[in-house]
């Protein structure tokens, strides 16, 4: 079976890791790729251009073509891949603006009776001025469209909200922030809980928990994601349920709209003392959660994406290890922010020595001259499997500290707080 797989990320490394570990998998081709994506074709084609995607495959002999990122999914990349009567693994762009906006989503979930926080929706910036004033702190904002993670504000005052409006308003996330919605802040854990659909079979995978934040002890600015674990030793029997079942509804919810649904739908989920509810939904595996959920899935990856593509999924397809993945992100310094590029890389072969460390490529490239350099603001994802939570985090850390590159940034203190339990969120 020949793939074609969209993305530069750590998120599709890891994909590709587990495509060509397929006794099924043929040639691969990666569009565009990253500095760590051996074994894969690059694909001389923009990832974003249905036409252009849904060409290359049909003249390529394409089995499966395999969406990694949001951007080409809200373009309408997997329709025109349909269209062409190619297989494709990623919703179209209907469906897709589950993630692509944040307003469409809430008025989903409000149809299919999803627990999600309150908000309000503003297509101008001084009635959402307004509402932050009467509301009172503390408050989330956030850009309605895609913003790479990053267009989300956990505003802990009035002033900081009302920055936060100001700011999406003023153009600094593009068209993504023209609508704004602003929610009640939600307390408790969060949780990843992603489940992969061929719109009518919903199979959930492993729980996982990100750490959003830049700076450790979990504060700073959002990003896209600083480290991950997976299981979450805390959820519950009744909230692995209330979750699974979250993202089932969904699913159904747009059937009924007459919007069938097709890939991973990925529910953000914060364990709140009256169960989960969700925070946001996404419409693709998550970065940098699928660094810890492939490894420790259990079965042929490309034939059970392959079902999902042509409505063949069965569950029985899908089981876990029972061991624990930690993974953690080495950045460029200056992330979220501008950063530099260029800084050459070392020791990721060493990182591997150590037993049961896998490093993705995120943001990668090959020089000229063949050395392997930084090439955006997460860089790579240290991953490290063990049977024992602590086993995983130490084997983790130990990988990063044997990488090298000038401004190296990490969180020292992924999975820390889950170390102490549930506890550990209601100090």
């Amino acid at each position: 079976m020949d793939v074609l797989l969209l993305g530069a990320g750590g998120r599709e490394h890891a994909l590709l890791k587990a495509i060509q570990a397929s006794p099924e998998c043929g040639r691969v081709w990666a569009a565009p790729g990253n500095g760590g994506m051996a074994g894969a074709d690059v694909a001389p084609i923009d990832e974003n251009s249905p036409a252009a995607v849904a060409r290359f495959a049909t003249d390529n002999g394409v089995d499966l073509v395999v969406i990694g990122p949001e951007a080409p999914l809200v373009a309408g990349v997997a329709d025109a891949c349909r269209d062409a009567g190619v297989p494709v693994f990623g919703p179209g762009a209907e469906a897709a603006q589950l993630e692509g906006s944040k307003l469409f989503a809430k008025r989903v979930m409000e149809r299919a009776g999803v627990p999600t926080a309150a908000y309000a929706s503003f297509t101008e910036e001084a009635p959402a001025l307004a509402y932050v004033e009467e509301q009172g702190a503390p408050l989330v904002v956030k850009a309605d469209g895609l913003a790479a993670g990053k267009g989300v504000v956990v505003a802990q005052t009035v002033e900081e909200a009302a920055e936060a409006v100001r700011s999406c308003f003023s153009g600094a996330f593009g068209e993504a922030g023209s609508c704004v919605v602003v929610e009640e802040m939600l307390t408790g854990p969060e949780c990843s809980l992603l489940s992969v659909t061929d719109g009518t079979t919903v199979v959930p995978l492993a729980c996982a928990q990100d750490h959003k934040r830049a700076l450790e002890g979990d504060l700073g600015p959002n990003t896209g994601g600083m480290g991950v674990y997976s299981p979450v030793p805390f959820v519950t029997p009744q909230e692995q349920a209330a979750m699974e079942t979250a993202n089932e509804k969904v699913v159904r919810t747009l059937a009924a709209m007459g919007i069938p649904y097709r890939g991973v739908i990925y529910g953000g989920f914060m364990l709140t003392p009256e169960g989960p509810k969700v925070l946001e939904f996404n419409a693709r595996f998550g970065d940098p959660e699928t660094q810890v959920i492939v490894p420790r899935f259990k079965g042929d990856l490309l034939r059970f994406l392959y079902a999902a593509a042509t409505g063949t999924l069965d569950a029985a397809m899908a089981s876990w290890d029972d061991d624990w993945a930690v993974s953690v992100v080495l950045v460029s310094e200056g992330y979220p922010g501008s950063y530099e590029k260029g800084k050459p890389i070392t020791g990721i072969e060493e990182a591997e020595e150590v037993p049961g460390v896998t490093v993705y490529h995120a943001g990668t490239a090959l020089a000229d001259d063949g050395t392997l350099v930084t090439a955006g603001g997460r860089v790579l994802d240290v991953t490290a499997v063990a049977p024992t939570f602590e086993g995983a985090r130490d084997a983790a850390y130990a990988a990063c500290d044997r990488i090298g590159f000038e401004g190296k940034t990490l969180r020292r203190d992924i999975g820390a707080k889950a170390l102490r339990g549930r506890e550990a969120w209601e100090v």
